[in-house]
């Protein structure tokens, strides 16, 4: 099992011990900052999939929730650049938290594009309008709560699920660039209807994987020589 999940991060994540989480004895496939990032991405889903539930909202949020968006970037951007060049250390703590806040922000842009290429009906509405943006705010804090002290608890269920996560993260944004495709465009009335765009978007995952995998192997090669 650990040589699966150290298949599935290799070509994303330098995959360095001490910069990374463990559970039941097993590295989590991507170091804290992705895991962070990827786990992020697939609970802001979930939150935000409860949350409009019975909307399929394909406008960007409101400013000020993109700008608080920005802001969650910015904050990884700031604690890598600034650690990587040595201006101050960082902790696996900080880098859990702060990747967490970039995959919460990506989907503030994923989750609108893809339902406006993906529904045939859709709401031309705001994502997380109102109460909603409380909401999806607050859930960080028992977001974090879970990947740092929960899941580790679950042994070799937490690399499980971070490795479903990194996928899911994959096909969601593979889905947008699927549904661009005239005959799958705005095709889907219910999840259902959409099983072959979600299993070729899969299907590209696992090539993106391998292709990573294969390119981090040749450029390794390269710097031995």
């Amino acid at each position: 099992m650990q040589a699966l999940f150290h298949w599935v991060g290799y070509g994303l994540c330098h995959q360095l011990p001490e910069r990374s989480l463990f559970a039941g004895g097993f590295q989590l496939p991507v170091c804290a900052r992705d895991t962070g990032i990827y786990a992020g991405f697939a609970l802001s889903m979930i939150v935000i999939a409860l949350l409009e539930r019975g909307r399929r909202p394909s406008e960007i949020p409101r400013p000020g929730l993109v700008v608080l968006g920005a802001i969650f970037l910015g904050t990884m951007v700031a604690d890598g650049v600034s650690s990587y060049a040595g201006w101050r250390s960082t902790t696996n703590d900080l880098r859990l938290i702060t990747g967490l806040l970039a995959g919460y922000a990506l989907t503030l842009a994923v989750v609108p594009m893809l339902n406006g290429e993906m529904w045939r009906t859709l709401s031309r509405t705001r994502l997380l309008e109102g109460w909603r943006a409380g909401v999806w705010v607050l859930s960080l804090v028992p977001a974090f709560a879970l990947l740092r002290w929960g899941l580790p608890w679950t042994g070799l269920l937490y690399p499980v699920l971070l490795t479903s996560a990194i996928v899911a993260t994959f096909a969601v944004v593979n889905l947008i660039f699927v549904t661009l495709v005239p005959f799958f465009e705005r095709r889907a009335t219910h999840l259902r209807d959409a099983w072959p765009q979600v299993l070729i978007a899969v299907g590209v995952v696992i090539l993106e994987l391998a292709a990573a995998a294969a390119l981090r192997v040749w450029f390794e090669g390269i710097l031995i020589r």
